[in-house]
This record gives C-alpha cells, sequence and structure tokens, in this order.
C-alpha cells in the first residue's frame, strides 16, 4: 500500500511520534510512502532551529534522519513555514532575512505537493492538528 503522510503537530507533540512510528512501521511492513508533507507547526519538525532538551527526544533529529535513510520526500509547506519563521536559504534572501534554519533533505514547497501526494497514494493518514 502507498501512503501519504501529513503531520500538523510541532516537533514536541505526541503526535509527531506517533507518525514517525508509523511511518517506520508502514516501511518496514513493506509498505511505500509517497511523501511526508509538514504543515500548519507541522513545519517546526523541519527546523534546524529547535533545541530539544536533553531528557526529550530529539524529533526533528529523528525525522531528518529518517527521511535521509529512506531517501524519502520530506516537504514542508512554504506558506506555513514562512509564517512562522522556518526559513531556507532561497526563501531567507528573498525576504531579507540573515537566519535560515531549514536545510536538505526538506524541500520548502506549496499545498499543491500534498494534493499530488494523495493522487499518488492508496491513503492519506494525518496526525496531529485541531
Amino acid at each position: 500500500m502507498k501512503f501519504a503522510i501529513a503531520l500538523f503537530s510541532a516537533a514536541h507533540a505526541p503526535s509527531s511520534r506517533r507518525a514517525l512510528l508509523f511511518a517506520q512501521a508502514a516501511l518496514a511492513g513493506g509498505h511505500e510512502i509517497v511523501r511526508l508533507f509538514f504543515y500548519q507547526d507541522g513545519v517546526f519538525n523541519a527546523s534546524d532551529a529547535v533545541v530539544t532538551p536533553q531528557d526529550e527526544l530529539d524529533l526533528p533529529k529523528q525525522w531528518r534522519a529518517f527521511i535521509n535513510e529512506k531517501q524519502l520526500d520530506g516537504v514542508v509547506c512554504i506558506a506555513a513555514a514562512l509564517r512562522r519563521g522556518v526559513l531556507n536559504e532561497e526563501e531567507a534572501k528573498r525576504y531579507q532575512r540573515e537566519a535560515t534554519s531549514v536545510s536538505a533533505p526538506w524541500e520548502l514547497s506549496g499545498l499543491g505537493q500534498l494534493h499530488d501526494a494523495v493522487q499518488d497514494a492508496d491513503r492519506l493518514i494525518c496526525f496531529g492538528g485541531a
């Protein structure tokens, strides 16, 4: 089965961990992940600027390692990212900001990427959100 996964909650939220565990289990079970799409506060999972307390799981680091290791498509909603100050180098230059907080393997892109993933997947699985 092909899954598209959308994550709407920040890195410190329990649903972010559940999303990662689901994605790992899906691949371990022989399924395919068409795309991981990070939306709303989920964009913080892609931020290099998140500092996780030593006694907590560093989910942004775990997401990055998982996406790199499995060579997955990790897309961060550009509108949600800009609204939250989560910028890659290109957007930081465009908006004349000095700091960047998103780098490879993440790609900033629009909601069309989620739509395309849904068209290619058998199931869209969403985690978090209000």
